[in-house]
């Protein structure tokens, strides 16, 4: 009986004790225009308690006293705000809260609910590096997000790239790297959430929550080892939210195709702010070719921690592994000096030369930190720091043509890594000056390279690669022509030392003026021959690069025309016969347009003009040719259209139009004045229309259709030697369903069984089909 009586005096104990502790305080946090704030700190003062508000802006705290109590709101880009509410036991507490001025400092990670058109989420961070709104923004940039990757089953970055105005067939090099177009100018995906996150492997798409396309030269803000004169691809990957949520997905297809993804969330502790997710993917894959196969993995888990109500912490890794043979990449025989196009050269398109017995292996790894501090009202300090690994082992390929019919297949065998390092600090402000508006960020920018090479290079027998006698080669067969390969065993590496400072400045509501400017200071550390010990080239280099922009909205926030100046440059080592050394080669755009956000957001597009002048090149001396000259140039200009539309509910539609005319200027005299080689088709269009029944018992069930066209381009372009190729139109469509639960989908890619090659002359996939099935959580 003593037991049965303490037990009652405990449990009544606890019973009161909760009792006691029943009030409760929840509410709802938006922006300025009505779209929930997700993610944002909400501290509860009197118990020195944290927590994240969740994708639909809610929050909540539990078993409280009674008692009065203070609501504290943090947001970056924000004047602090503090609620005083009551507590009353067993009655709710109340606090609903909406941002007094526009904020869309997605600084801290603030993902934008969703619009109107769900193709059409423009607003970034990533850009200006400031909390500037597409409207303001005086430079053209396009977004490609996770829900058109998703409706179009686009499984690799080639076929997310489609999507891009002038992106044009994706490069794609021996080890998986891919490589775009962007006015004229081949452009690598260098970048990640804004910071250095290159991969010289395959980089899969499972963990991106959209990819940005930035349009010219951009390296006032991203410096020129991230940046082309055509601009830089963003990858924006996905972050942890609020909530337990996610989905696996498995896809199958054409040539043995199987691929399964995974994306978890969750928060780990009981007050929320710290979460976690989880992104994962395993592609198996087959060659439509006759030999040919790729086995890959990637992995990208991500943490992040509201350490408090001034204090985050973002940090994630993304990893990946691949083990494949090369693709084709053909150099046709050049010796005839006659005009000759890939269709007409009886190359096969169906055949890979080479071997499953020669695969390469990839390794990549890209780590990522993020610290936010909110210093006052008007500042905050972004310190950001990213370390990117690539490393390839094993056999690259490619076939080089000896005459009109023969070829011989080169193999790289060995080692090679990539290591590059960048650590980032910015101070972001939001002030008024004489009350206008300023919008600043000033950062110090870090970067080093240190690559290192181990391999060897050997050609095979020739082989006529338009009969139809089998060809095959081992790794005992390249293993034994080692010995008599072209060695290349070195490192080299370089640092870049460098200070941006870009104001964005109010003169009225309607009217912005950008100024920037990134002093450089680089240093090339020269190539080691490993062998001999002994180091060439080294030499340091200081550069200044500009940025000016203006931006008037004709209609506020729905309308602006806009124009920029901006600037890239590449580092140049090296001299002329009399001793002059040479300066950072030099690029600068000048570019005006429009830009709309019309109707609710149910259309919103760019139309805009480029001219973009490249001097500083180097050339051979014409009349020294042993030696250089520093006197060359090129020009590359153009318009571009894109845009998605909503016209009526369910109906979306991405269309796009690029026009580049760019030729050498100033230049050796066989492509002096001509179109670059490798800068793809003067025209590229692309289209992708779909329409989803959002009522009645179909509803969820969707169509889609599209297709990408481009007139014919060059592998090779001299005055004596011509290697065209063809004009292309491929057309895509797809059957899907998307329940609340579960995405099905069919995709079939290339409808027409269209044949059409790379600017590397790699043969692309024929028609192909995939099927996909996804589980939501």
């Amino acid at each position: 009986m003593k037991c049965i009586a303490t037990a009652v005096f405990l449990f009544g104990g606890l019973g009161w004790a909760l009792a006691q502790n029943s009030g409760n305080i929840s509410g709802v946090l938006k922006q300025h225009n009505g779209e929930v704030l997700r993610e944002a700190t909400v501290e509860l003062v009197e118990i020195n308690k944290h927590t994240l508000t969740d994708q639909d802006g809610k929050f909540s705290f539990e078993h409280l006293t009674d008692g009065d109590y203070h609501i504290k709101i943090q947001v970056i880009g924000s004047a602090e705000k503090t609620i005083e509410v009551k507590v009353v036991q067993n009655e709710p507490a109340v606090v609903n809260y909406q941002l007094e001025k526009e904020n869309i400092s997605a600084i801290q990670e603030i993902t934008l609910s969703t619009v109107t058109n769900k193709f059409s989420k423009k607003e970034s961070p990533y850009v200006s590096k400031l909390p500037l709104k597409n409207m303001e923004t005086p430079q053209v940039y396009i977004s490609v997000p996770k829900e058109l990757i998703q409706e179009q089953i686009a499984v690799n970055l080639g076929s997310i790239s489609k999507n891009i105005p002038g992106a044009g067939i994706p490069m794609l090099a021996n080890q998986g790297r891919v490589t775009f177009l962007s006015r004229g100018f081949t452009t690598e995906p260098m970048v990640r959430n804004g910071i250095s996150g290159f991969a010289y492997t395959t980089i899969d798409p499972a963990n991106l929550e959209k990819i940005e396309a930035i349009k010219g030269p951009s390296a006032t803000l991203f410096g020129s080892n991230l940046s082309t004169y055509g601009g830089l691809f963003n990858r924006v990957t996905k972050k942890p939210f609020n909530g337990f949520g996610g989905e696996v997905s498995f896809t199958a297809g054409s040539w043995n195709y199987n691929r399964f993804t995974a994306d978890v969330n969750t928060a780990v502790n009981k007050d929320k702010t710290v979460l976690f997710r989880l992104n994962g993917a395993a592609t198996f894959q087959k060659s439509f070719q006759d030999l040919g196969f790729s086995n890959a993995i990637s992995i990208a888990p991500s943490i992040s921690y509201q350490i408090n109500d001034r204090l985050s912490l973002l940090f994630d890794i993304e990893y990946g592994h691949e083990k494949a043979t090369s693709v084709v990449r053909f150099n046709p025989f050049l010796g005839s000096n006659k005009v000759q196009s890939i269709e007409d050269m009886g190359f096969p398109y169906n055949r890979l030369f080479g071997s499953n017995g020669i695969p390469y292996e990839t390794e990549m790894m890209n780590i990522f930190a993020q610290m936010n501090y909110k210093i006052s009202d008007s500042w905050t300090s972004q310190t950001l720091v990213s370390r990117a690994k690539s490393t390839i082992d094993g056999y690259i390929t490619a076939i080089n043509g000896t005459s009109d019919t023969m070829a011989r297949l080169q193999v790289m065998k060995g080692n090679t890594n990539f290591i590059a390092t960048n650590i980032q600090q910015n101070f972001i402000g939001d002030f008024q000056i004489l009350g206008h508006r300023n919008r600043m960020i000033v950062g110090l920018d870090y970067y080093n390279n240190a690559n290192s090479f181990d391999r060897v290079t050997v050609n095979g027998a020739p082989f006529d690669f338009t009969g139809t006698a089998p060809y095959a080669v081992n790794q005992d067969a390249i293993n034994n022509l080692a010995a008599s390969g072209t060695p290349r065993i070195e490192k080299n590496g370089d640092n870049s030392y460098a200070v941006y400072v870009s104001d964005v400045f109010n003169i009225t509501d309607r009217f912005l003026a950008m100024v920037s400017l990134r002093a450089d200071r680089y240093q090339n550390m020269g190539v080691t021959n490993i062998a001999q010990n002994i180091t060439t080239g080294d030499y340091w280099q200081t550069n200044f690069s500009p940025k000016f922009g203006l931006v008037y909205e004709v209609v506020k926030d729905k309308v602006s025309v806009f124009g920029n100046y901006m600037n890239g440059f590449t580092n140049k080592g090296g001299s002329d016969i009399s001793g002059n050394t040479f300066k950072p080669e030099q690029a600068n755009q000048k570019e005006f347009g429009v830009k709309g956000d019309l109707f609710g957001h149910r259309l919103v597009g760019t139309i805009s003009y480029y001219d973009i002048d490249v001097k500083n090149m180097v050339r051979q001396d014409p009349v020294n040719p042993l030696f250089s000259v520093q006197d060359g140039g090129q020009r590359s200009k153009g318009f571009e259209v894109e845009f998605t539309a909503n016209p009526v509910k369910g109906f979306n539609i991405i269309a796009g139009y690029a026009y580049n005319d760019s030729k050498m200027t100033k230049a050796d005299a066989k492509i002096d004045g001509l179109r670059p080689a490798l800068s793809g088709p003067s025209n590229l269009y692309n289209l992708w229309m779909s329409y989803q029944m959002t009522s009645g018992q179909l509803k969820g069930l969707g169509i889609g259709f599209g297709g990408n066209k481009g007139n014919h381009s060059f592998q090779t372009n001299t005055t004596t030697a011509k290697v065209i190729i063809p004009a292309y139109t491929t057309l895509d469509a797809t059957l899907f369903y998307d329940h609340k639960n579960f995405r099905a989908g069919i995709k079939v890619n290339n409808l027409t069984h269209e044949k059409t090659w790379s600017v590397r002359l790699t043969p692309q996939n024929p028609t192909q089909v995939l099927g996909s099935i996804a589980y939501k959580f």
